[in-house]
């Protein structure tokens, strides 16, 4: 199924890893991801409607919670209904186009949803250290251009990346150890040397988002203390839950993004990498509707 193949030009199609050999297990592998992927609709489709159809509810924190479940619904969508389909079906192929696809989609939901996360950090900050300037800081117009940031910039980044790692010549043969289209396992089919390029490119994204995680740690520092100034026991214990499960959500998702994007080839486990894409992939968008 896999041969080597001389050049990227002959390859139709790749080969997704299956996650089990026996049908058993296969059918256990597809109920328990169909039942992560109803999840999310179950937790995210109830904060969108409440959300779009409440008035009470148009506030910046409640705006940037609408683009955030929208963001989790798409990226939980990129990946799941393929794999879920490949071990019902047994089928493990998946087209170039449709390769391409899903590593585009998943890029561009996954670092929107990101420099969203930053941007909710800042309404935090804003919120709980300068609260009489929230409403000059954070108006409907600052609020829509912030979360057309994220948007946008997620964008940008899946192009570049995308085109960069698709241009580049296969001659390791077509099978992607992955249950997705990632990045880091498409390099891995290329030829030598010929990957440096997007090398560079994802250690240049990654320093960049790094900045990102930097200045959402900082905010939270003066988020904890100007909370720990709070004269109440319960306005301290509003303010910490309110912050602590966005940090929490922030730091899995960050810290295994970046182990599997800059984790050197020679490192491959195959247990190890779809256990740390799983974190990046499909847990935050499950569970941030109920830590919100």
């Amino acid at each position: 199924q896999s041969d080597k193949m001389s050049n990227s030009s002959s390859i139709t199609q790749f080969f997704l890893m299956a996650f089990a050999d026996t049908r058993e297990l296969q059918l256990l592998h597809f109920w328990l991801f169909l039942g992560i992927y109803l999840a999310a609709p179950l937790g995210n489709g109830p904060i969108i409607t409440a959300i779009a159809c409440n008035h009470h509810l148009h506030t910046p924190m409640y705006f940037f919670l609408l683009n955030l479940s929208l963001l989790d619904l798409g990226c939980i969508s990129t990946t799941l209904p393929k794999s879920m389909a490949s071990s019902l079906w047994g089928t493990r192929a998946i087209s170039y186009a449709g390769c391409a696809a899903q590593v585009f989609l998943f890029l561009f939901l996954l670092s929107a949803e990101y420099y969203l996360l930053t941007a909710m950090a800042y309404d935090r900050y804003v919120a709980i250290c300068k609260p009489l300037h929230y409403g000059t800081l954070l108006g409907s117009r600052a609020c829509a251009h912030m979360a057309a940031a994220a948007w946008g910039g997620g964008f940008l980044y899946a192009v570049l990346h995308t085109a960069n790692t698709f241009s580049l010549p296969l001659c390791q043969g077509n099978a992607v150890n992955q249950f997705f289209c990632e990045i880091p396992q498409i390099l891995k089919l290329s030829c030598s040397n010929s990957y440096l390029m997007e090398v560079w490119l994802i250690v240049f994204s990654v320093l960049v988002d790094l900045g990102f995680f930097v200045y959402i740690a900082l905010s939270y520092v003066q988020i904890f203390r100007a909370v720990l100034r709070i004269p109440s026991q319960q306005g301290r214990h509003k303010a910490f839950s309110t912050c602590l499960p966005h940090l929490a959500v922030v730091s899995l998702f960050i810290m295994t993004g970046m182990f599997a994007y800059l984790k050197p080839p020679s490192i491959s486990y195959t247990s190890l990498d779809l256990v740390v894409s799983f974190l990046y992939s499909v847990v935050p968008p499950t569970v941030n509707p109920l830590i919100y």
